[in-house]
């Protein structure tokens, strides 16, 4: 996939990584963060080892285990132990990707810190094991006040070079929308351009906690493109459909209506906001 927009940041990772620093991608949902960050990583022409954050992933999936049966075969040995991804990205020196990585519990978070600090790590019976040359790691993270994530330590936060990933403009995303786009897929540019105000406009609405992400463009007019003649009806129930579990309602503040109703009431407002914004547009 062809990286649109991002320079800047697509400079200061490579400055990070060539400084042999560890960098930390934080963003929205729906932004790039993990495309930019595979894009990078695959320009160094060294293996990566992407991993994604779970609330369930534990010390010894991140690092490794050893297998039981493995075990009385051949007793505590390097060939009975199951190596994990950041054993793997050390051993080989290659970049480790963890795509969310305040989504993980923070007994796992600081298992890195004694890669990341002195690129070593302890492994029970087999001892020591350093990291090659060329082991960095790449992590993305969503907002810090996002649900169901672990806030970062500070001594992790510490090891780590921050770099914020917001939202594209207008003409990026659009760029983005066609590219998402097979050639089977005719959808006009009026239609995309359309889509990526609406969600643009999610973002700006004060009836909205969350709006979406240029991802709901693309699923709206890859949806709309599947229609023989589509019409501005169908393009706003389909509008429906993919902003529904993409945005995050203020619903508390506003009313106690069944969530579709929210939603109906959310675009009715948002219709007469899209059509004045693309008169506005040369």
């Amino acid at each position: 996939m062809k990286l649109v927009g991002r320079t800047r940041e697509h400079e200061l990772i490579h400055s990070m990584l060539g400084a042999g620093r560890h960098v930390l991608l934080e963003g929205p949902v729906g932004v790039g963060k993990t495309t930019l960050a595979m894009t990078v990583a695959k320009e160094y022409s060294r293996n990566v080892i992407r991993v994604d954050g779970d609330g369930r992933f534990t010390e010894q999936k991140l690092v490794g285990s050893f297998d039981p049966k493995l075990v009385l075969e051949r007793g505590f040995t390097r060939e009975s132990f199951i190596p994990g991804p950041l054993y793997l990205a050390m051993e080989e020196g290659a970049i480790l990707l963890i795509n969310e990585l305040n989504r993980m519990p923070e007994m796992v978070q600081n298992v890195l810190l004694p890669a990341l600090d002195d690129g070593k790590i302890q492994i029970p019976v087999l001892g020591e094991l350093d990291a090659k040359k060329g082991f960095a790691l790449i992590a993305t993270q969503n907002p810090r006040e996002f649900v169901a994530t672990s806030p970062l330590s500070e001594a992790l936060l510490d090891r780590l070079e921050w770099i914020s990933i917001s939202h594209l403009t207008e003409t990026e995303e659009n760029e983005i929308v066609k590219l998402n786009l097979s050639t089977s897929q005719g959808a006009i540019s009026s239609w995309i351009e359309k889509a990526v105000v609406l969600t643009r406009l999610t973002r700006e609405h004060p009836k909205v906690k969350r709006g979406a992400s240029v991802r709901a463009a693309i699923a709206l007019v890859q949806v709309l493109s599947g229609q023989k003649n589509p019409t501005d009806e169908s393009f706003w129930n389909i509008a429906k459909s993919v902003l529904a579990n993409r945005i995050e309602l203020q619903v508390g503040k506003f009313s106690n209506q069944p969530y579709g109703h929210l939603l109906d009431e959310l675009l009715t407002e948002l219709k007469p906001m899209v059509e004045a914004r693309l008169k506005k547009k040369p």
